[in-house]
């Protein structure tokens, strides 16, 4: 295992897409998106591997290596500055979500109804693989971009999604918004969070 943070490459991009889907596979937001276990995983990585690549072109994608390859990751975005959507979106959402789509449209726009409009960065991602788990690396990659921000007077914000993140997040600065939970149409929870910087 390294401890060496480093960029995401270009072509290892549909590679992190898996490692999330893999990484997230038991939330039970992945099953609201793609009820169906035998479609989950592929679906969820081509979804995962869209928002990432646009990541590493307006924020940040980190990663930690293990022996093999990737095994954890974390996918920003600056939103400190007009960010797009990725380019040919609606075409693209509907060609990997197939049956699906209705399901990430709920996502969409709960994520969009309530993200807040101060400058901040975004973590949308912050995934590490389930043999990995229990190490520090999450809060290594989390870490590294908070120094960052801090020197920066930039604050941070994420949605998180069960009780175990929650804590997570708040032993690294993230406090409770209000609205705190916001709920797929299934109930299914999120949990907003914003960090002030340091």
């Amino acid at each position: 295992m390294t401890t060496a943070i480093r960029p995401a490459r270009p072509d290892e991009i549909d590679d992190l897409g898996r490692l999330i889907a893999v990484s997230f596979d038991h939330l039970d937001a992945n099953a609201y998106l793609v009820p169906a276990p035998a479609d989950r995983i592929p679906v969820m990585a081509d979804f995962f591997a869209l928002l990432t690549g646009h990541a590493a072109g307006y924020g940040r994608v980190d990663v930690l290596d293990g022996p093999r390859g990737p095994v954890a990751t974390a996918v920003w975005f600056d939103l400190t500055r007009d960010v797009p959507d990725p380019p040919d979106y609606d075409r693209r959402m509907t060609a990997l979500s197939g049956v699906y789509r209705g399901h990430f449209d709920a996502l969409d726009d709960l994520f969009g109804k309530h993200h807040p409009h101060d400058p901040h960065w975004h973590l949308a991602f912050l995934a590490v693989h389930p043999d990995h788990q229990g190490a520090g690396l999450g809060s290594a990659l989390m870490s590294r971009t908070h120094e960052e921000l801090d020197a920066a007077g930039t604050p941070a914000y994420l949605e998180a999604t069960n009780a175990d993140n929650v804590r997570l997040y708040r032993r690294h600065g993230y406090a409770d918004m209000d609205p705190f939970d916001i709920s797929l149409p299934d109930g299914t929870p999120f949990y907003r969070m914003w960090r002030p910087a340091a």
